[in-house]
């Protein structure tokens, strides 16, 4: 499968057009601005793109109107017809946002539902209709939402109507952007019948076509499996990773690794490949939750040397900050152009490194070294060895350990490093080292 051996970069694309956050209704071509960024993109590294939603919604993307037109505040179809070309011709497979647990209140049958009520033909597409109910929109009908968000009317994925449309519409996606793949929204909502079905339809729709899900807690194999998804987000590594170093306590993202890939017959998501992720368009940017910014660096490297499928954020490649409690337009915004300094430097070599390494894509995970600050260890694939070193402290610290050679290459860099029973590392320093 591509994507496991893919760097992703995630954009949203309502906020980073800078579309109005009502669906106003106006025609603008916004969605040409990736074009603008393809170069940046792809000299980060980066060989996938995620979407955010990028279908009609009445606000921020996740509230469907129509699952077949590119939302005018974005442009035409024709407009990201074109973006994908762009991509595609660039070597950059395009993942689309799936929202298929719910819609919004726009969406055109439940429109039908409150117009018609008890006469639409379209009364059973959703989860749960009372008309003797209400909502806090006084619709004179009660109507489950996502998580009690009357925003968001849910979809019911029994009904084999409902499943056609929105197979119908992939299908679409599929003809008219040649989309590579989708990542399906709160999949841990999603009926997992449908999802198997999401799944086998795919299969065949399109080689190789990618399903991630997000995922929060829980067990991930519920839904990550043959015969569901390849990949889901993991939220717990996320956690883990700034926790680690905010807290200066490298033992907690070294538990989540070994409790998700470790060594042991009953580690959970051995050989699997989840979204390895340090911010999103749903969390506190990594530059503004990180308390030590001579880490910024170093949490990249860990998201990029552990086992899953590394995803930047678009402007986080910077350093660019932003906090949930200030709303999720802070988190969204509309950069003017994308900047390069020395973070997205070291990004664009973490990126290049895990793309020629099979052990970093593929390998498993050893813990070779483990204390509050530091940690190292190994990645191994049919005889390639990476080994995985992070030093938190800011100053320098001998990490002791059996590596079977001499010398190690650093992927980083590209520098020699001697090894004799180990070696030492800076402070705030990280390498990728094959031996």
């Amino acid at each position: 499968m591509w994507a496991y051996e893919s760097v992703f970069y995630q954009i949203y694309p309502l906020g980073f057009c800078g579309a109005p956050f009502e669906n106003d209704g106006v025609l603008e071509h916004r969605i040409e601005k990736v074009n603008d960024w393809i170069p940046h993109i792809k000299k980060l590294g980066a060989d996938a793109i995620y979407f955010s939603p990028v279908f009609a919604s009445d606000t921020h993307g996740y509230n469907t109107r129509d699952y077949t037109k590119i939302d005018t505040r974005l442009g035409t179809n024709e407009d990201f017809a074109n973006v994908c070309n762009n991509l595609h011709k660039e070597g950059i497979r395009v993942v689309l946002d799936g929202v298929f647990n719910h819609v919004g209140r726009g969406f055109w049958a439940f429109q039908d539902v409150l117009k018609n009520r008890e006469q639409s033909p379209y009364v059973n597409w959703f989860g749960r209709i009372a008309f003797d109910g209400n909502s806090n929109y006084n619709d004179g009908l009660w109507y489950e939402g996502w998580e009690g968000n009357y925003d968001l009317v849910k979809l019911n994925l029994r009904n084999e109507e409902v499943i056609q449309h929105i197979f119908s519409a992939i299908k679409g996606w599929v003809d008219e952007f040649d989309i590579d793949g989708l990542r399906l929204d709160v999949a841990y909502c999603l009926d997992h019948d449908f999802v198997r079905r999401l799944r086998s339809f795919c299969n065949e729709l399109k080689p190789d076509f990618f399903l991630v899900g997000e995922t929060l807690h829980g067990d991930y194999n519920q839904l990550m499996n043959d015969e569901m998804l390849h990949s889901v987000t993991n939220y717990e590594c996320y956690k883990g990773l700034y926790s680690s170093f905010n807290c200066m306590n490298m033992f907690e993202i070294n538990h989540s690794l070994l409790r998700q890939f470790g060594p042991e017959n009953w580690t959970l998501y051995k050989g699997k490949h989840l979204l390895s992720f340090v911010d999103n368009h749903d969390v506190t940017r990594v530059a503004s939750i990180l308390t030590n910014k001579n880490h910024l660096p170093l949490i990249y490297a860990l998201a990029f040397g552990m086992p899953g499928i590394p995803c930047v954020y678009y402007g986080s490649e910077w350093g660019a900050e932003g906090r949930k409690e200030d709303g999720d337009p802070a988190l969204r915004p509309a950069f003017e152009k994308p900047e390069w300094n020395d973070l997205t430097e070291w990004i664009s070599k973490l990126a290049e490194a895990k793309k020629q390494s099979k052990a970093l894509q593929y390998g498993n995970f050893i813990s070779k070294v483990l204390t509050n600050g530091q940690c190292v260890f190994e990645r191994e694939w049919e005889g390639e060895r990476v080994y995985v070193a992070v030093n938190a402290a800011d100053s320098p610290f001998y990490a002791g350990f059996d590596a079977g050679a001499a010398e190690a290459t650093d992927l980083i860099t590209g520098e020699k490093i001697a090894l004799n029973g180990g070696f030492e590392i800076p402070g705030y320093r990280a390498f990728f080292l094959r031996v």
